[in-house]
């Protein structure tokens, strides 16, 4: 089976370049037009309806979260090691009424490179419970990390948690968290956050091509979620989730059909361990 080790690399690279086209990468930030309230006239099922710029939501191929199935996984040594080299930089914590959103004020926070390309990091944010699973099991909390390229190009990087012990990262914001929490729009200066003291914890990781997860939905978005799971507090997770004001009790978009897309798992060898 070796001899056809190179063809499935080839495959998927050559479609992770197809499709990494130019995508708008701004999300829509006002959440008054969208809900997660399944069944409502905004909710998930009805986004891609409610504007026409939406329209990959509700037609799109690639739409993300999706769940990562292993029979869909090709484990791709040759993707190699995250790239990434990032920096403490000034930081505001905005409320976005249906998340909370830790945005760098600067262009000195450092990024990562895949494939060639460099994505610079702008902010990051959390949906509850995940967005992902791992063969069908949703997680308690998903951090979502988003760079973007010169050439507007986005990528994003995942972690997933379950409940356990506190997240130090996200506990150096708590109580800038609590200033702005039951306040739309409302902003929070910071100071210097260093983006490495987001704990990893694993150089393995799934790598596919997906889309935003909230409206526009869209595609072209290089996915990379860091197949250790991470831990965080029940409380933890009630302070982003009861910060905002939507009322809802998640803010987690549906797991989207995966189509004909690949799912690619980053493996070290173990030399490179």
């Amino acid at each position: 089976m070796a001899h056809h080790k190179p063809v499935i690399i080839f495959s998927f690279l050559a479609i992770f370049i197809l499709q990494s086209v130019l995508v708008a990468s701004q999300e829509v930030e006002d959440e008054k037009e969208f809900s997660y309230e399944k069944g409502s006239e905004t909710g998930p099922e009805h986004w891609g309806e409610i504007h026409k710029d939406w329209a990959a939501c509700g037609k799109g191929h690639m739409q993300s979260p999706i769940d990562l199935t292993h029979k869909r996984v090709q484990i791709l040594p040759h993707l190699g090691r995250l790239r990434r080299s990032y920096h403490p930089a000034k930081a505001i914590l905005k409320n976005r009424g249906h998340d909370i959103m830790l945005k760098w004020e600067e262009e000195e926070a450092g990024g990562l490179w895949i494939n060639g390309t460099e994505y610079a990091l702008k902010q990051l944010h959390w949906h509850s419970p995940s967005e992902h699973t791992v063969d069908g099991r949703r997680y308690s909390l998903e951090m979502h990390m988003v760079h973007e390229s010169t050439d507007n190009k986005t990528a994003v990087v995942g972690i997933l948690y379950t409940i356990g012990r506190h997240d130090p990262f996200l506990a150096k914001l708590e109580r800038y968290i609590e200033k702005i929490a039951d306040k739309h729009e409302a902003e929070e200066a910071v100071g210097m956050v260093d983006p490495r003291h987001i704990k990893r914890g694993s150089r393995k990781y799934y790598r596919y091509m997906g889309s935003l997860t909230t409206p526009p939905c869209t595609e072209g978005v290089v996915w990379t979620i860091v197949k250790k799971v991470r831990t965080v507090t029940r409380e933890q997770v009630a302070l982003l989730r009861e910060a905002v004001h939507d009322d809802s009790e998640m803010n987690a978009r549906p797991t989207q059909k995966i189509n004909d897309r690949m799912i690619g798992l980053y493996r070290p060898r173990p030399h490179q361990q």
